[in-house]
């Protein structure tokens, strides 16, 4: 695993964030260093995936950037059962094809080059995980993507959640903020490689409140949902059709 230095070097300023060839050499080393809990939030997705999965449909991993949480659903699912993964990089999905190959996965799996900010067919799907996409989606896509999700869905399958999201309160969301950036330190970040990976994410990863992303999931035909993960600014949430 290529550890990540993206935002490393001093005098070097970055475009807004991207998911290019730079990004997938040392995502993984990324979400294993920035997202909280991340070994035990790809079991737990593992854990929900086989429990909804169904024989003779489909499980859609949306955004699935490197295939870890490919390589999670395929541990935990049954071999019958059809894996798509859909990302917009190419660089995403080369790492991804990668993985599989190494794995020797031998299952019915589809790799998709797709923008989610537009239309999407889902069919007969049991599960479909967004894992840290939704907030890369621009708001104003958001709900179309979650209805096609929703209508995609065989009954009884569900949607797996997890964002990153705002507080409800400004003085809890500074608060989780300081609390996430001292997380990053302890894994190794700079000062100034926060800073920097925080600029390049402006206007790109936009959060939304907890109760905006159940709202969200509600107003689109979902109306049995909990959560599942909860670590101050992140959170997982389960939508069952």
């Amino acid at each position: 695993m290529k550890k990540d230095t993206l935002f490393s070097k001093k005098g070097i300023e970055l475009a807004e964030f991207n998911f290019g060839r730079d990004t997938a050499e040392v995502f993984d080393d990324m979400l294993n260093r920035s997202v909280p809990l991340y070994q035990e939030l790809q079991r737990m997705i593992g854990e929900i995936a086989a429990e909804f999965a169904q024989d003779g449909t489909g499980v859609y991993d949306l955004g699935c950037s490197t295939g870890v949480t490919l390589q999670t659903l395929h541990e935990h699912i049954n071999k019958d059962i059809k894996l798509m993964g859909v990302d917009y990089s190419q660089d995403m999905l080369d790492k991804c094809r990668e993985r599989l190959t190494t794995m020797q996965v031998s299952r019915d799996c589809e790799l998709l080059q797709s923008d989610l900010n537009k239309p999407l067919k889902i069919n007969n799907a049991s599960v479909v995980v967004l894992n840290l996409t939704l907030q890369f989606v621009r708001p104003l896509y958001r709900d179309s993507l979650i209805r096609s999700i929703f209508e995609g869905l065989v009954e009884k399958g569900c949607l797996i959640l997890v964002e990153k999201v705002l507080g409800n309160e400004p003085s809890f969301n500074q608060i989780f903020i300081k609390f996430y950036y001292e997380m990053k330190k302890r894994q190794g970040y700079s000062k100034l490689e926060i800073s920097k990976k925080r600029e390049a994410l402006e206007n790109v990863l936009i959060p939304y409140r907890l109760d905006e992303n159940r709202q969200l999931l509600i107003r689109n035909g979902f109306t049995s949902l909990d959560i599942f993960y909860k670590w101050y600014n992140f959170c997982g949430i389960v939508a069952v059709k």
